[in-house]
């Protein structure tokens, strides 16, 4: 469990904050949070909890959430969508996992419920986007409300999602100036392998969050204010741009691929060719050597001790004359 926070927490909360609406907030603990209620004007109570954990559902239930909502917001349907939901929303948003041992396309879900005076996140494995925003509410310069913890959420996720594309292009561009030519074809296709591999995935979940975000802008309740939306904005182009460098990104690895067994067949076709080239020169040598060796009586110059270099000589001049017609005909 994560363990940074100013108090001792227990439960399935990871840490809570209660903001000021002046860019700072104040540790709550689990046993405040479940009974807190507004006191002042700009308030709001950020949870940030661990949706496994066991109660959770039954806890969501007592807020008000109605059953099929406490079941989505705890559930392992993960896929990226949004509603509105009277005057709360909420939305299943998908991030990049940078867990150890975890690749790009496992990606981690962060359930969102809020209803403008409280704000829960649900994750179930780590997720580092919710601490970049935690980290600067505890500066002094974080989110004001409730609708800047949401907008402020999907830019750590799509900040997070380009930094993992820029490594995929990175690694792309090092393989199409170096791999292609130099480095060991089988070990470049399964490193494209790879990244092909994370770019569908990506793409994958990317695309329904671009629909879910675009649901956030066009139906979020009136505490979503104005700019919000125009931050929503601005993350729905952004994740837009990804998209299409994830698809530039594929058809780049499509074209490194292809390359590199353009020049594995090539390679392989000049073998044959050299091959058949070796073939067809000793082919006819073959031959007569075969001929000549043949264990029956009458065989010319069997006594003649002059025989053998007569036989030299003739293959050498077949091969001279062999080798002047490949030269003519442009096979060597």
């Amino acid at each position: 469990m994560e363990q940074t926070d100013d108090v001792k927490l227990d439960g399935p909360l990871l840490f809570g904050r209660v903001l000021d609406g002046r860019g700072g907030a104040r540790p709550i603990g689990w046993d405040e949070a479940r009974t807190w209620r507004r006191a002042e004007d700009g308030e709001v109570m950020w949870l940030h909890l661990c949706r496994n954990k066991p109660g959770i559902e039954e806890w969501l239930e007592k807020q008000d959430i109605p059953e099929p909502t406490a079941e989505l917001l705890t559930s392992d349907s993960t896929r990226p969508r949004a509603f509105r939901e009277g005057t709360a929303l909420v939305a299943t948003l998908r991030g990049i996992n940078f867990n150890p041992g975890a690749e790009p396309e496992d990606m981690v879900a962060l359930q969102v419920w809020s209803d403008g005076e409280r704000v829960l996140t649900l994750r179930r494995h780590r997720l580092q986007s919710p601490r970049d925003v935690l980290a600067s509410l505890d500066e002094g310069h974080g989110p004001v409300d409730a609708g800047r913890i949401i907008t402020e959420l999907v830019e750590a996720l799509i900040n997070r999602m380009n930094a993992s594309i820029v490594d995929m292009n990175e690694a792309i561009d090092d393989m199409d100036e170096t791999g292609a030519q130099d480095g060991d074809p089988e070990k470049t296709l399964a490193r494209i392998a790879s990244i092909r591999r994370n770019c569908l995935a990506l793409q994958r979940h990317m695309a329904p969050q671009h629909e879910a975000l675009e649901t956030i802008s066009r139906t979020a309740p009136s505490w979503f204010e104005a700019d919000d939306r125009r931050e929503i904005a601005e993350s729905i182009d952004r994740l837009r741009r990804y998209l299409e460098d994830i698809n530039i990104s594929k058809e780049s690895a499509l074209v490194i691929q292809d390359d590199i067994r353009a020049r594995a067949a090539s390679r392989a076709e000049r073998t044959n060719y050299l091959l058949t080239i070796v073939a067809a020169i000793f082919l006819p040598l073959g031959f007569i050597t075969g001929l000549l060796g043949i264990n029956v009586g009458g065989m010319p110059g069997v006594n003649d001790g002059d025989a053998f270099w007569i036989v030299v000589g003739l293959c050498s001049a077949i091969l001279c004359v062999q080798l002047a017609l490949f030269w003519k005909w442009k096979w060597l």
